[in-house]
């Protein structure tokens, strides 16, 4: 029974962790009912998680005196880790992770930029300050 329960507890933060990451996926097209449900799943998979995790080691701690076998004390552990081990991967932002946000920006005069002429860029104007971000799609500018 104790077994089922750590299982369980396995399949719930699987989905909860791997579900949202598999549906929303840079360049992937996503259905209007599947992109709800990741969303829906990814709004509650902190609490889904944390709580899989308690459960989860609860289960191996009433486990683990009743198994003899070390074979059962390994995968019960194991198991139980990887609940863990997914409940802090519920935490952690992947797709800000695979962009590689610039934390440390810094700006220009236009005249001392580094931009060709005929180079792409996002212009902006708030509060009268205007901002001129280049568009790079890592394909070689046809000036050079």
């Amino acid at each position: 029974m104790l077994g089922l329960v750590l299982l369980v507890c396995l399949a719930a933060s699987l989905v909860s962790v791997g579900y949202p990451m598999y549906v929303i996926r840079p360049f992937r097209a996503q259905g209007a009912q599947e992109l709800a449900a990741a969303l829906v799943v990814s709004r509650y998979r902190g609490m889904v998680t944390i709580l899989s995790a308690i459960l989860a080691l609860t289960a191996l701690a009433a486990y683990w005196r009743p198994e003899l076998r070390k074979s059962g004390r390994i995968f019960a552990a194991v198991g139980a880790g990887l609940v863990c081990v997914l409940a802090v991967a519920a935490r952690i932002n992947v797709f800000e992770l695979m962009f590689h946000p610039n934390g440390h920006a810094m700006f220009a005069d236009a005249a001392k930029s580094k931009l060709d002429g005929g180079e792409k860029v996002i212009a902006v104007v708030i509060n009268g300050q205007a901002r001129a971000y280049p568009i790079r799609d890592g394909l070689p500018s046809p000036h050079q």
